[in-house]
């Protein structure tokens, strides 16, 4: 369960962090109460579940009144990679000189929660991991005996943070561990930390996403996600019934399974492609299922090819190819090319009878994502 900025800073600030000042606000007549009340330069932040809103104008510095009517009507209502926008956080703008990322998420392969500090803030913490995986001081913390002070001290100056701000950086980075593990949260993060001119240090941005599994025991958390939203393919995929998570990615992934469609998504990833989803329509394919998931995928403007990845247990191969014959015959025009792969029983009968004017047809699952990446290239290009 994702929590929104606003919420997040809520939660921070009332653990001592030190945030902005900020007002949340729906409509543009609220938004430029709160510019009045708050002062300029102030940020006008779209509020919805996903990264990189800057870089996709979700994100905006009103220097002026004129400036911030504009922006807060641009905003709202504006659809935000899929999200509609329902509200914005006005927020004091902040004079800063530098910007660190600091979080706290889990490490499967190590078993245990991680601290991450890094002075490449601001900008995408998964692009500075890919680019310059050094640039990210990393301490794993045992759950057994939690965070030593020591602990977020080493990570901080590991990080190379300038030592005037070190400890309050730190101070910050035991904290976040704190709210992590009262809260069972899976990730919570500031990006950026902002340092002023005065060497203040500021958390100008909070992720924190709650261990849905764990809500049972956050009472209060769990009356936070009845407010928030999921996009209206999420929403879909729930009226479906399918276990559905929307990704950032180009390729769109379709399968029986959830281990089969997260071993197409790895090989997506493997081949240069980027998926664009985890859509995993259970048991069989016959062609109302098929007929809905490929609704739920064309529907996806970021999805510029598919690729089909089904096993045939109980429900033959021959039986989905006429299921997937049948869906893809009710739309008249393609959208977006699919690449289908089939396996189990009955697979090669299935090969067969898979209308080849509708679909590209491979033999092997890793032939089949190959071909989908290029064609999400393609389209790219």
């Amino acid at each position: 369960m994702k929590l929104h900025e606003h919420q997040a800073k809520t939660i921070f600030a009332d653990a001592g962090i030190p945030v902005p000042d900020s007002r949340l606000a729906t409509t543009v007549d609220e938004a430029l109460d709160a510019v009045d009340e708050i002062g300029y330069p102030a940020a006008i932040k779209a509020q919805v579940h996903v990264g990189g809103r800057g870089k996709a104008g979700g994100i905006k510095i009103a220097t002026d009144r004129e400036e911030a009517e504009q922006y807060a009507d641009e905003i709202l209502g504006m659809d935000l990679k899929g999200y509609t926008v329902d509200s914005v956080l006005v927020e004091a703008g902040v004079d800063f000189v530098d910007e660190l990322y600091v979080g706290v998420t889990m490490d499967r392969g190590e078993g245990k929660p991680v601290l991450m500090v890094s002075t490449e803030g601001g900008v995408n913490i998964e692009e500075v991991a890919e680019e310059n995986p050094d640039a990210i001081a990393r301490e794993h913390v045992d759950p057994s005996f939690g965070l030593h002070p020591y602990q977020a001290r080493k990570v901080v100056y590991e990080a190379g943070v300038d030592g005037d701000v070190a400890l309050d950086v730190a101070s910050i980075l035991s904290t976040l561990y704190d709210l992590y593990e009262e809260n069972d949260a899976s990730e919570i993060e500031v990006n950026p930390v902002m340092i002023t001119g005065d060497r203040d240090v500021v958390a100008a941005d909070a992720v924190m996403n709650i261990d849905e599994d764990a809500l049972f025991r956050q009472p209060e958390l769990a009356e936070l996600a009845e407010e928030s939203y999921e996009d209206d393919l999420e929403r879909k995929a729930g009226e479906y019934g399918f276990d559905y998570v929307r990704l950032s990615g180009n390729v769109g992934i379709i399968g029986n399974g959830a281990g089969l469609v997260m071993t197409t998504l790895d090989l997506v990833d493997y081949y240069g492609g980027s998926p664009a989803n985890f859509l995993d329509i259970g048991g069989g394919a016959k062609a109302e299922r098929v007929t809905q998931a490929l609704d739920m995928v064309f529907s996806d403007d970021n999805v510029d090819a598919v690729v089909f990845n089904i096993f045939g247990g109980i429900t033959r191969g021959d039986e989905v190819a006429k299921g997937i014959n049948e869906a893809l015959e009710q739309f008249d025009e393609i959208p977006k090319k699919v690449v289908v792969r089939l396996a189990g029983t009955n697979a090669a009968e299935g090969m067969e009878i898979l209308n080849t004017d509708l679909v590209e047809v491979e033999e092997t699952l890793e032939d089949a994502v190959q071909r989908a990446v290029k064609n999400a290239e393609e389209v790219a290009q």
